[in-house]
């Protein structure tokens, strides 16, 4: 089963750097990945800077990477780096979105543990402006410079980065906010809290993404509380003085638990394929987001209780489910699949409006094809690299306990 998700995710990671993957402004040694297939000459000339759909971009070619090795992966990851730094004409601290930083931060922390690949300095001064941005009343960080919104997308990422790089206290107080405020009666995490002049107004939207970082952060946490706890990562705490010890990450292991429950029960069919509606442009990127880190907590959550492997069934089962279903639904073209925005219905072929954005079709009020946006095609590579990480997970399980069999007998 592994061989065949990875080979899936070969196809996934051939299909965007076949249709989106071009050098910038024709530099030799650059790559970034254009915005639409097939694309207007705007979007072909980087006219539009989507300085966090080439910050996932990075990460899938990381995910790529990080599942086979290879010169020319390792290559494309360097000029994609090299090209973000260009294309954003100054330092990549000069944007005033913080959403936007964190993901580009955890996707050059993840680049640079890769051999051959070196993000640490250009990393250190983004995580620096990061932190430097985390609002002193709240204690989290806005959406942006000069605005009164906060949000999940910004915090969680984040926090992740927070508690990869042992900024403990901090993550952990962003995390024990968002369920403190953002928290709602279907166990979900809303989208952010925005302060007008009557007070604070809680944006209660519901997104996948929210969730799926919201997860990452409470995994991050727990693991690094285990470790200080003097617990490995796959110990299993074996009486009641282990408990004592790790009590302090169990609020985190717990708020997974429920979370995944949550996504299971309302962002889910019954057969176990996430179908929230996202759309196209930015929304996009969502489920992919979630699947990321759903991935993450079937791999990574301590198998140590009889609730947390519960816990990574029904986050693996999410993952696999979806995965099973985007790929059923798939177009080809030229052998290379087109991923559908819904993942439960079969995807549609993306076609050009013409070399401007105000191309006839769409003045007169033809429905975009929102297979067309890479962020509907980043998130279909994602889960199927989701898809590899967990079935290569189980099989590895599978192995372990026909090994402990066999030595048995």
């Amino acid at each position: 089963m592994h061989e065949k998700w990875a080979h899936r995710a070969d196809l996934a990671e051939a299909a965007i750097n076949e249709r989106h993957a071009t050098r910038l402004w024709g530099l030799p040694r650059t790559n970034l990945a254009v915005v639409s297939w097939p694309p207007t000459t705007k979007e072909s000339l980087f006219a539009h800077w989507h300085y966090w759909w080439q910050a996932h971009y990075l990460d899938c070619l990381v995910d790529a990477a990080s599942r086979r090795a290879t010169q020319s992966r390792q290559q494309r990851i360097n000029r994609t780096m090299k090209s973000i730094r260009i294309r954003n004409l100054g330092k990549l601290t000069k944007n005033r979105y913080y959403d936007d930083k964190a993901w580009l931060a955890l996707a050059l922390a993840r680049a640079d543990k890769l051999k051959k690949v070196n993000a640490t300095k250009t990393l250190a001064a983004l995580e620096f402006d990061i932190i430097a941005g985390i609002d002193g009343l709240t204690g989290v960080l806005p959406w942006r410079t000069g605005e009164t919104f906060y949000n999940t997308p910004t915090n969680g990422p984040a926090a992740i980065m927070m508690a990869r790089t042992g900024r403990l206290d901090q993550a952990t107080h962003i995390v024990d906010w968002i369920f403190d405020t953002l928290l709602n009666e279907h166990g979900l995490i809303a989208d952010g809290l925005r302060m007008r002049m009557h007070g604070p107004e809680v944006v209660k939207d519901i997104h996948p993404y929210c969730q799926g970082v919201t997860l990452g952060a409470c995994l991050e946490i727990a693991l690094k509380l285990r470790e200080r706890a003097g617990f490995s990562h796959t110990e299993e705490i074996k009486d009641l003085a282990d408990a004592e010890r790790a009590d302090e990450a169990m609020p985190y292991i717990t708020h997974i638990r429920s979370l995944v429950d949550a996504i299971a029960r309302h962002l889910a069919n019954p057969d176990g394929v996430i179908d929230w509606d996202t759309g196209d442009g930015d929304g996009g990127l969502f489920k992919g987001i979630l699947v990321r880190y759903l991935a993450d907590v079937a791999v990574r959550l301590p198998a140590d209780s009889p609730a947390n492997k519960t816990t990574r069934r029904r986050a693996a089962r999410l993952v696999l489910g979806s995965a099973e279903s985007v790929w059923n639904h798939r177009l080809e073209v030229d052998g290379l699949p087109v991923f559908a925005t819904d993942w439960t219905q079969s995807a549609r072929l993306p076609h050009n409006f013409g070399l401007t954005a105000s191309s006839l079709p769409e003045r007169v009020g033809v429905v975009r094809i929102t297979e067309r946006d890479l962020s509907v095609q980043l998130s279909g590579w994602m889960l199927i690299e989701a898809a590899a990480r967990v079935s290569a997970d189980e099989q590895k399980t599978r192995d372990t306990l026909s090994g402990e069999t066999k030595r048995g007998g």
